[in-house]
């Protein structure tokens, strides 16, 4: 009997040339987040002008890890493989989560929202109608077009222009359902059988004491992805950053695969990214 694409494993990778002209703190979050039950078998090898170093490993409150390092000059190259080879526990609900996820943020303004969505949705609707309806709309409303979008826009600039990438889809998620008193976050991703292949960025939403994932570019087929990093919007789950001085990231490259068939999303089945189970016990929402 072959395996279920659910639980197949997933190999992922991601490759960066970084060169550093000043002094300067590099932070980046590439590795898988470590969740309660997950299998993962990973190497991380950062080099530093061809001298192997070990980055300060920092891990938040969701699993995800910040690899802090100090770089006087030079270029670092980095080197990230992982195989996942078993699903962790689904992600637990935490006390301060619907607080924090209600607030307005840098790249999620829900607050510039409340009487725009006030007139598009019915707010007096389950959550689940709403969540699907908010998809709806913004895959509706959004054109993706690879740099149609600046790094500082927020969900209020991507209503605007009407196009952008897979974080601007996402912010444009969490905002309105935020301003619609459904808590939402953003979640960074490695994502089997997105086109083009990279780093990939989704919504979360609470609804019904449970975590699910959406994803209105539907470029890949939510089953399969991968958590690395969840926050409030990008500025919470950037792949890299830097404090003082200066760097310019020279080229990357990132691979995310399926060993087997890719899942089927029909886009209408509540999903958890755990990689991703479906959860079955909330699909009459």
């Amino acid at each position: 009997m072959s395996s279920s694409p659910l639980t197949l494993p997933r190999d992922v990778s991601a490759t960066m040339s970084i060169s550093v002209t000043a002094p300067t703190e590099l932070e980046m979050q590439i590795a898988v987040a470590r969740m309660p039950g997950l299998e993962l078998d990973e190497k991380l090898v950062v080099a530093v002008n061809g001298d192997e170093i070990t980055p300060e490993e920092i891990i938040d409150p969701h699993g995800g890890r910040i690899h802090r390092l100090n770089v006087e000059s030079g270029v670092v190259a980095v080197n990230y493989t992982a195989a996942v080879t078993a699903p962790a526990d689904p992600v637990a609900v935490a006390p301060t989560d619907r607080s924090m996820y209600l607030r307005p943020s840098r790249y999620a303004e829900c607050d510039k929202f409340f009487g725009f969505a006030a007139g598009q949705f019915d707010a007096s609707l389950p959550a689940g109608e709403l969540l699907d309806q908010v998809t709806a709309f913004v895959e509706d409303r959004l054109d993706y077009i690879p740099g149609a979008s600046d790094p500082i826009d927020g969900a209020v600039d991507t209503l605007l222009a009407g196009a952008g990438v897979c974080r601007d889809y996402a912010h444009l998620v969490v905002a309105l359902l935020r301003a619609l008193n459904i808590p939402a976050r953003l979640v960074a991703v490695y994502a089997p059988g997105c086109d083009p292949m990279d780093f990939h960025a989704v919504a979360e939403a609470l609804i019904e004491g449970q975590w699910v994932v959406v994803d209105a570019t539907k470029l890949s087929p939510r089953q399969s992805l991968v958590r690395i990093a969840t926050g409030r919007d990008a500025a919470d789950t950037a792949f890299l950053d830097n404090h003082n001085g200066s760097i310019s990231l020279d080229n990357y490259q990132v691979m995310a695969t399926v060993r087997g068939e890719l899942p089927i999303d029909d886009g209408k089945e509540r999903i958890s990214i755990r990689w991703s189970h479906a959860c079955t016990d909330m699909s009459h929402l």
